[in-house]
Order: structure tokens, then C-alpha cells, then sequence
């Protein structure tokens, strides 16, 4: 491993690729102009060669004047003309006439074929056409180059007489001109290594001054200024080099003015519980302690040198001039609407100089998060009970004022009033009981009687009894909402540790608002699933829905959707509020799902673990 990171390091460095770019540049250079030369060679010699072998105009005279005789003296003639001519190159010469009959041969051996017909397609081709072809013929005998010349006397379309047939042997061209190419290979690795000498020399030359400003730039990274980059020379690399020492020593004398006045900072911010923020003059951040980073939820290289408006989350209509100017303190949400949500109080103060030319600004948040949530949360609650207890007791008021002013002498009347007090009293003591059932549960007096249950046989029980109670309104004819109730329930045995009475309130609450908000004859569906290591209760309506701006709010204390609709039916918005506290006491989770016009759905989590075979026991 070490060993190939020592290949990669060398592989990647300057110098390796400053010589490997200058020899592959020279090696480039000399096979181009090497091709180009092997390749003209190889033109200009078999040119050459062709020309060589071409029989000459006074021969082919000769052999056309005997052609024309056609008698059998004209044809010793041909053949003592064919053995005379001597050319070391050919090996063969054949003579045919215009109807492709050979009339002579070079080659005493083939006497024989004198008189018969040429099967060669070149020599058909020369005395149809009259013009000359050469081809270089390889097969198993070598390289051969074949040549074959009309014979004509005259001029005209019936000039053509026959045609001479030369064969030449290559071999011999094609052995200097590997010898050639082997000479140029030779050459060409002796330029090659030659080149990377040079080339290795010249990197090296090039960069070892970059090397040593490297290692210098490092030491000085490292805090180390003692170093200086040695100058070879007087060009460019040499000036870079001097230039490089300079800015040395200067960043030396400012590091250390730097440290003296971060390390006098740090030394008071470091202990302090707020946050700070410190601006040059433009507004943009400088200095954060880790308190005000911690705020922010950011780290200090994505805050430095950024506007404190874009820090803070500002809108971008205010400009950290105008807010440093002002001076003003503000309240600045910091993860709004996440279960992070922090509150800070901003102040800020400028920091000026002995002329008074302000240089920059300080802020300092401190965290109200607690104090702000209480503050509203008192507020809210003071506001919701004091709006909820006074609709009940105006109207008491008023029927009671109604009853002191005579009423309660009319027969027919005194009893509804005495009715709606009654009423409005039983609500305002379930408000009461409920606002006292969530006092408990914040100061975790309340005690939970846990016991293992069957939960199927739970839910059975629980919505048993809503089935008798539409039975019982069917029976009465008391004309209450008609409802039923759909069973989507597990066969399967679900053991789980609850309080049973406390979860049955929770039950009980979540169907009587499904009763409620359902149409007349509407159908409540009840599920009961397990999901891995839990199981789902689900409870669903056909009523009207519920807004999707509402849905993560109806668990809140006396949130309603419909406030109006909710008192009229007698609810007092906490009933949510106590389910929710008694699941995650629990250690559950609640949670809804709803679509305007298509009804709600409640969904309830409970931990649950399967329970084997081993783990059951008999009792004795």
C-alpha cells in the first residue's frame, strides 16, 4: 500500500508530467516524420523498381513488328528477342497476341505453353483495353510485381497486337526497406531515451524552485515564518521566489498582531452565557462565540464574513447599515416551527474608535425561548379559559335574571330555563374536571394502573358498547343519530400493558367526536393492525373534514375547528389535548389524517412486543 502511494505520488507530480509531455512531444514529432518518410521510401522505391522493370520501347517495337507477321519464323524471333533481353529483375517475360495466345516465353522450362491460350484476367484486360497494369502479387513465392504492356504498331482501335507480360521478384526492395525501418526503430528509442534524459533535466530545473515555495507555503501554514525560499536565478521562477519570501515575512507580523487581539477576545467571550456577534462596518461577521453559533444552529465558516441580516434570517428589505444604525432590539425566531424553535432577544451597540469613526458593531442574543413560551402559554390559557367559562356563565346569567324576573312562575318556561343552567352548569364542571385531569398530567402526579391486556378483546368490549347504545336510541325512538360501526380487526392475539380505564377515555373520546361530526346513518370504521414492534388503532368518520392548516393543531388545548359548531354540541376542546397525554404516557404516539368533505381518520400507536410460546404460564 505504501508503495503504490509512493507510485501515485510520483506519477502526479509536476515534474513527472512536464518530462513525460516533453518526450511523448519529441516521440510524437519523430514517428509522425518518420511515417511520413518510411512512406514516401516506400513510394519513391517501388516507383523506382517499376520503372526499372519496364521493357524498353525499341523491344516492344521489335515484338509488335513480329506480332503483325504471324508466321512461325516471326515466332523464333519473338522468342530469341524474350531470351536475349536481360533484366536480373524479371523472372519471367511472356508474349501473347490479341487473342490471348502465347506466342513466347522467357522461361526455356515453359516451351510448352507456347501456342496455347493465357488464362490470366490482366492479360485478357491489356489487349481488350489496351493500356497498361502493374499489381504487386503476394503469395506463398514472395512479393512479385506483375507488368503488362500492350504491344501496338500504329495508331486506331485495332492497333493492339497483343501484350508483353513481366514478372519481377521484390523480395529483394521489400528487405531494404525493413532494414530501413529497422535502422529508424534503432534511432527512434535512442532519441527516446536521449529525450527523456533531457526532458528529466528540464523539469526538474523547472521545478524544484515550485518545490521549495511548496514546502515553504507549508511551514508557513504550519506557523512556521523562519524558512526562505532560496533564488536560483534571475527570471521569472526567481522574481516568484522573491516575492514569496516578502509576503513571508508580512504575514508573519500580521498573524501575530491577529493572535495578540483573537487571543484578548477569545479570553472574554469564551465566558460568556449569550451569544455575540460582531460586524466590521459594512455588517458583515466577523467574530461569533461558540454561544451564538449554538444559537444559530450554523458553523462559524458559513456565518464569517456574511451580512448579520442573512445570520439572523432577516428580511432582506433591512440592511445590516440600517439595522446597525438604528441600534433598535428585536425578537428573532430561530427554527420557526420546528420542535427546535428558539426565541432570542437581539441588542446592539457599535464599537467606534478614539475618532468616533464607527468600525463595527456588536450584537448579543440572549435566549427567551422558556420566558416567551411561558409568557404565552399563560396568556393563552388565561384567554381560552376566561372565553370558554364566559359563555356559559353569561348565559346563565341571563336565564337566571330571566327566572328572578318572573319567570319562574310560568310553568312552561321555568323548566327550560332551569334545564339550560342545568346543562350549562354540567359543562362548565367537565371543562373543570378536564382543565384539573391536565394539571395532573403536567405535574406527573397522575398514576397509571397498568395491566396486561388483549387489546382485541379490549377494543370488542369498548365498542360493544356503542353498539348497544344505538340499539337502545333504535328501541327508544328517541330520534338521536343513527350510526354504525365497521370492524377491521385482527384475529391475531395482541398483548399489550395499558391502562385500561385511562385508555378507554381515550377510545371514548375519539368515537364520540366521530359520532358527532358524522352525517345521520354514517358509517364509524374501526382497524386494529400490528406494525413491526407496534399496533395501530385507527378510527374513521364521514364527516366534513378536517383543513389541512388545522390538522397539526387540533391536538392543542381548546382548539377547535368549528368553535361554534364544538359549543353547540357541548365540547369543551380539551378532550384531544387529555388523549394525547394519556397515549404518550403511554409511550405512544396520536395523530389524524383528514380531507375536507371525506371525513377523518385518528390513528393511535402502542408499543407492543410479541409474546411466544415460552413466555406464557399457568397459574396455580
Amino acid at each position: 500500500m505504501v508503495k503504490m502511494k509512493k507510485i501515485k505520488s510520483i506519477l502526479n507530480s509536476l515534474n513527472t508530467k512536464i518530462a513525460v509531455v516533453f518526450m511523448l512531444m519529441i516521440l510524437a514529432t519523430i514517428e509522425i516524420i518518420g511515417a511520413y518518410f518510411t512512406r514516401q521510401l516506400e513510394q519513391s522505391t517501388i516507383e523506382s523498381f517499376q520503372t526499372s522493370i519496364q521493357i524498353p520501347t525499341i523491344i516492344t517495337n521489335s515484338l509488335a513488328t513480329q506480332l503483325s507477321k504471324n508466321t512461325k519464323k516471326a515466332d523464333e524471333q519473338l522468342s530469341q528477342i524474350v531470351s536475349n533481353y536481360n533484366n536480373s529483375a524479371i523472372s519471367e517475360i511472356i508474349v501473347v497476341d490479341n487473342k490471348d495466345v502465347i506466342r513466347a516465353v522467357s522461361n526455356l522450362n515453359d516451351k510448352s505453353r507456347v501456342g496455347q491460350r493465357a488464362t490470366n484476367v490482366g492479360i485478357k484486360q491489356v489487349t481488350s483495353t489496351g493500356r497498361q497494369i502493374t499489381w504487386i502479387d503476394s503469395n506463398n513465392n514472395g512479393s512479385n510485381m506483375v507488368q503488362i504492356t500492350p504491344l501496338t504498331i500504329g495508331t486506331g482501335t485495332n492497333s493492339t497486337l497483343g501484350a508483353i507480360y513481366v514478372r519481377a521478384n521484390m523480395q529483394g526492395v521489400f528487405d531494404n526497406l525493413r532494414n530501413i525501418s529497422y535502422m529508424f526503430l534503432t534511432a527512434s528509442f535512442a532519441a527516446s531515451i536521449l529525450s527523456a534524459i533531457l526532458a528529466l533535466f528540464i523539469s526538474r530545473a523547472i521545478t524544484k524552485p515550485i518545490e521549495e515555495m511548496r514546502m515553504q507555503a507549508l511551514q508557513v501554514a504550519d506557523g512556521d515564518y523562519s524558512g526562505q525560499v532560496k533564488i536560483y536565478s534571475n527570471d521569472e521562477l526567481g522574481q516568484l521566489a522573491e516575492a514569496f519570501n516578502t509576503l513571508s515575512i508580512r504575514v508573519e507580523r500580521s498573524q501575530e498582531q491577529s493572535e495578540s487581539e483573537r487571543r484578548r477576545l477569545d479570553s472574554v467571550l469564551s465566558h460568556m452565557t449569550d451569544g455575540v456577534i460582531a460586524t466590521d462596518r459594512h455588517g458583515n461577521v466577523i467574530i461569533l462565540n461558540q454561544m451564538a453559533l449554538s444559537f444559530l444552529d450554523i458553523k462559524e465558516k458559513d456565518a464569517v464574513s456574511k451580512p448579520i441580516t442573512k445570520i439572523l434570517g432577516l428580511d432582506d428589505d433591512v440592511s445590516a447599515q440600517e439595522l446597525i444604525g438604528n441600534q433598535q432590539e428585536m425578537m428573532i425566531t430561530v427554527n420557526e416551527g420546528t420542535p427546535d424553535e428558539m426565541i432570542l432577544h437581539a441588542n446592539f451597540s457599535l464599537i467606534r474608535r478614539v475618532t468616533g469613526f464607527v468600525s463595527g458593531a456588536v450584537c448579543v442574543l440572549h435566549d427567551v425561548t422558556e420566558q416567551q413560551k411561558n409568557e404565552n402559554e399563560q396568556r393563552q390559557f388565561v384567554s381560552n379559559v376566561s372565553h370558554e367559562l364566559r359563555t356559559p356563565l353569561t348565559s346563565l346569567r341571563a336565564y337566571i335574571e330571566a327566572l328572578n324576573d318572573g319567570a319562574w312562575k310560568d310553568p312552561e318556561i321555568a323548566p327550560q330555563f332551569l334545564e339550560v343552567t342545568q346543562e350549562e352548569t354540567e359543562r362548565m364542571i367537565r371543562m373543570i374536571n378536564d382543565l384539573l385531569s391536565l394539571s395532573r398530567m403536567d405535574r406527573g402526579v397522575v398514576k397509571m394502573d397498568l395491566e396486561w391486556v388483549n387489546f382485541n378483546d379490549f377494543l370488542s368490549h369498548v365498542l360493544n358498547r356503542f353498539d348497544m347504545i344505538v340499539k337502545n336510541d333504535e328501541k327508544d325512538q328517541t330520534g338521536q343519530k343513527k350510526y354504525s360501526i365497521k370492524r377491521k380487526i385482527t384475529n391475531q392475539d395482541l398483548w399489550v400493558e395499558i391502562d385500561t380505564d385511562q385508555m378507554m377515555q381515550v377510545i371514548d373520546n375519539i368515537m364520540n367526536n366521530a359520532i358527532k361530526y358524522s352525517p345521520d346513518g354514517g358509517v364509524i370504521t374501526v382497524g386494529l393492525t400490528q406494525s413491526q414492534n407496534q399496533i395501530i388503532l385507527s378510527i374513521s368518520d364521514q364527516g366534513l373534514g378536517i383543513p389541512k392548516k388545522d390538522l397539526n393543531k387540533i391536538f392543542d388545548r381548546f382548539y377547535r375547528v368549528d368553535k361554534a359548531r364544538s359549543r353547540e354540541q357541548g365540547g369543551t376542546g380539551l378532550g384531544l389535548a387529555i388523549a394525547k397525554e394519556i397515549v404518550e404516557a403511554h409511550k405512544g404516539k396520536i395523530w389524524a389524517d383528514s380531507q375536507e368533505g371525506k371525513g377523518s381518520t385518528f390513528y393511535i400507536s402502542l408499543p407492543f412486543e410479541p409474546m411466544s410460546e415460552e413466555d406464557d404460564w399457568d397459574e396455580v
